[in-house]
């Protein structure tokens, strides 16, 4: 998977219904920002740690930018990632320099003994993370340039190629 073409939109799920009467992907409805958005979930989208969704749920919802998308309203996307967030956290993927610096400068990592590292798999992560695509799950961010925070969890995309 190509991680530089991921965008992500967030929001609560509304609605899950089956898609194109196809019993293996599902048209999901979620509400951004009073607005709503109509996600394609796919056998094919990869849902972080697994977990059922369902509606009231917060979702981050990754999809690749390059790929077409119906001019239509509301907007529908393809995801190929699907996290659940809870209600006061945020999530972003990018890519972390080894100082834990996103390449655009978006936010900077402050690391604890609290913050777990793992896998897409889940796995122990036990290498430094930079120099990979994070997901990073945080709550707060300081005010500064680069932003700043302790995530609460980071998944390591572990990808061989950088940008």
């Amino acid at each position: 998977m190509n991680y530089e073409n991921l965008i992500s939109v967030t929001g609560v799920i509304t609605d899950i219904t089956n898609y194109n009467n196809d019993c293996c992907s599902q048209f999901i409805t979620i509400t951004v920002d009073g607005q709503q958005i109509n996600i394609i979930m796919t056998q094919d989208t990869f849902v972080v740690d697994t977990m059922r969704i369902m509606p009231g749920m917060r979702i981050a919802a990754f999809y690749d930018s390059p790929r077409p998308v119906p001019l239509i309203y509301p907007p529908q996307y393809r995801a190929d990632m699907i996290a659940v967030l809870r209600p006061e956290e945020d999530i972003t993927l990018a890519y972390f320099d080894s100082s834990l610096t996103a390449i655009d400068n978006s936010l900077q990592l402050n690391l604890y003994q609290s913050t777990i590292i793992s896998t897409l798999n889940g796995q122990a992560y036990l290498c430094p993370p930079g120099d990979h695509y994070l997901m990073v799950y945080y709550a707060a961010t300081t005010k500064s340039i680069p932003p700043q925070t302790a995530p609460n969890r980071i998944i390591v995309l572990c990808q061989t190629t950088t940008p």
